[in-house]
C-alpha cells in the first residue's frame, strides 16, 4: 500500500531531529515509499464550492543528518481530499482558537482523508481534560480559577502543591507551591491574568524524583515506555525542560491503567497517544495533540514504534475506504 502523506507541523527548520517524534514518523513513512508533504496549519483554506479544503504545501524528503535533515520542493496548493490519503496533525500547542479551528476544518475531510489523530477527538480531549474521565487513577485534582477554591483544596491536601496551565505543554509554566502557600495568591493572580481558562492544581508527588513515566499506546495497545527523570535542580521531568530518559517497564498498576484507557482511545480514533504516570500509579496526562517519546523508546527497546503507528494507520485507512 502506498499512502500520500501530508504532515501538518511546525517549520522543519526548527526541529531537533535527535528526539523529534514527527520527524521519526516521517522517516518511517518515507521508508515505506510514501510521498511526503509538509504544510503549516495557517495555510488551510476551505471553499464551499466543491467542499474543498486546501493547503499551501511543499513535497519533502527527510534524512537523519544534523543540519541537512530535509529537502523541500516548490510550494503549491494541494487539495487535502483529492491529493492526500493521510494527514498527520502534529503541530505543537498552544491549544488555542487557532488550533481548535484547524480541527474543525480537518474534520470536514471525514470519510475522504484519514486524519491522525482524529481531529474531533483531539479537540474534545485535550491532555489535562480527558484525563478527568479516569479520576480513579489520578492524584487528587482541582480545576478552578478562584483562590478561594484553591485554598479549600489545599486545606484538604496540606503540603506542597503543583499548579499548571490546563492547556500547557512540555512542562512549561508548571509551578511548585510550598506547603505554607506563600506564593499561592500571586500565582493564582498570574494564571488568571495570562490564561482565560481555569488551571489545574494537584498535591506535589515526591515520587516524581524517581521519574515520570511516558507510556505510548498505538491504537489502544502499549507500544513501549520510558522513564523521564528531572534534571539537576528541577522537579519537572519533561525532556523539553532538561529531564532525561531511561529504560523502564510497566508496573501492574500501569498495566491496569493502559487496559482501561486502550479501548476508549481506539474508539475515539486516537492512534498515537502518550500517557504520563508518576510513581507507577498516578495518571497525570493523556497526550493526544502532538505526543512524543517514540525516539527514546525505540533507542532503549530496539523497537519500531513508528512502524507500529504506520501499520495502524494503514489498517484504519483501508477500513475507511471500505466504508
Amino acid at each position: 500500500m502506498t499512502l500520500r502523506v501530508a504532515v501538518q507541523m511546525d517549520p522543519l527548520e526548527t526541529i531537533n531531529i535527535a528526539g523529534d517524534s514527527s520527524f521519526h514518523l516521517m522517516l518511517g513513512a518515507q521508508a515505506r515509499g510514501y510521498p511526503l508533504w509538509h504544510y503549516d496549519v495557517r495555510t488551510l483554506a476551505y471553499d464551499t464550492d466543491g467542499n474543498r479544503l486546501t493547503a499551501w504545501a511543499a513535497p519533502v524528503t527527510v534524512q537523519r543528518v544534523e543540519g541537512d535533515h530535509f529537502q523541500r520542493g516548490e510550494y503549491q496548493l494541494i487539495d487535502l481530499a483529492e491529493d492526500i490519503d493521510v494527514i498527520l496533525m502534529r503541530q505543537d500547542p498552544p491549544f488555542d482558537l487557532g488550533y481548535i479551528t484547524g480541527t474543525h476544518l480537518l474534520e470536514r475531510l471525514a470519510g475522504r482523508t484519514l486524519v491522525v489523530n482524529d481531529p474531533v477527538s483531539v479537540r474534545n480531549a485535550p491532555e489535562k481534560v480527558m484525563v478527568l474521565d479516569f479520576a480513579e487513577f489520578m492524584p487528587p485534582t482541582l480545576v478552578a480559577r478562584r483562590i478561594e477554591d484553591v485554598k479549600i483544596f489545599h486545606a484538604k491536601h496540606p503540603g506542597d502543591l503543583v499548579v499548571k496551565p490546563l492547556h500547557g505543554n512540555g512542562g512549561k509554566a508548571v509551578f511548585r507551591v510550598p506547603a505554607d502557600g506563600s506564593n499561592l495568591g500571586a500565582l493564582t493572580e498570574l494564571f488568571g491574568t495570562v490564561w482565560p481558562e481555569p488551571f489545574m492544581v494537584q498535591p506535589f508527588l515526591p515520587e516524581v524524583s524517581e521519574g515520570d513515566k511516558r507510556i505510548v499506546l498505538v491504537d489502544g495497545v502499549v507500544a513501549g515506555a520510558i522513564n523521564r527523570k528531572p534534571g539537576q535542580g528541577e522537579f519537572r521531568s519533561n525532556l523539553a525542560v532538561g529531564g532525561y530518559a531511561e529504560a523502564t517497564t510497566l508496573t501492574a498498576r500501569e498495566e491496569e491503567i493502559c487496559a482501561a484507557l486502550g479501548p476508549v482511545l481506539r474508539d475515539k480514533g486516537l492512534v498515537f497517544v502518550g500517557i504520563d504516570v508518576i510513581g507507577g500509579k498516578y495518571l497525570t496526562e493523556i497526550n493526544v495533540t502532538s505526543p512524543t517519546g517514540i525516539v527514546a523508546i525505540d533507542r532503549f527497546n530496539g523497537s519500531d514504534v513508528a512502524g507500529m503507528i504506520w501499520d495502524a494507520i494503514e489498517t484504519r485507512h483501508a477500513a475507511m475506504l471500505r466504508g
